[in-house]
């Protein structure tokens, strides 16, 4: 049986039906097995952000639900950006869990029900610096080692469909070990 660690609390859910780069906040959002968030323009089996789908439309979408940890904007605000939940179009905005952390295929138990399987780190696009002009510089870093941070948050895809809500419980199963570390998706 996987390892469970840390948890957390799901701090607001967002989707849009449309390609736009916010997402509006909603009271609810519901996760389909396999597919994504109901009503998301990235719902899907296949990959749906549409430089991907230009590139080839039979991927696989790896890319079903985006997550960010809330602790991302306080970091932000201090270099001066202010956002807030869905504004740099993420689904799900979390609180208390080092997402960036985690390792490939841990799962993550949302709510009552929900389950959904992170997949990689979210490559953040150009369109960040349409949003607040610097923006994609700020959630880019380096490591003592010179590599790339990825600070955009995470991807997931849905294992176990149900609803989610501001408030919920985010429980943390990681895999089996080897774990590892999130790449870009």
């Amino acid at each position: 049986m996987a390892e469970t660690a840390a948890s957390g609390v799901v701090v607001a859910v967002s989707l849009d039906a449309d390609h736009r780069f916010s997402k509006p906040v909603r009271e609810r959002i519901r996760l389909l097995a396999g597919l994504g968030v109901e009503g998301d323009a990235h719902l899907g089996v296949t990959v749906r952000h549409r430089s991907r789908v230009r590139k080839d439309p039979t991927q696989p979408n790896l890319r079903q639900v985006h997550l960010i940890h809330e602790e991302l904007f306080a970091e932000l605000r201090a270099g001066g950006f202010e956002l807030a939940p869905g504004v740099i179009g993420e689904n799900i905005t979390t609180r208390g869990i080092d997402l960036l952390a985690l390792p490939q295929g841990t799962r993550l138990h949302l709510g009552a029900d929900a389950v959904v399987g992170v997949t990689g780190l979210r490559d953040p696009c150009r369109q960040l610096n349409d949003f607040q002009p610097g923006l994609m510089a700020a959630v880019l870093d380096k490591d003592e080692s010179g590599d790339v941070v990825r600070k955009a948050g995470i991807m997931a895809v849905v294992l176990v469909g149900g609803d989610i809500r501001a408030g919920d419980a985010i429980r943390v199963e990681l895999p089996p070990e080897p774990h590892r570390r999130l790449e870009r998706v």
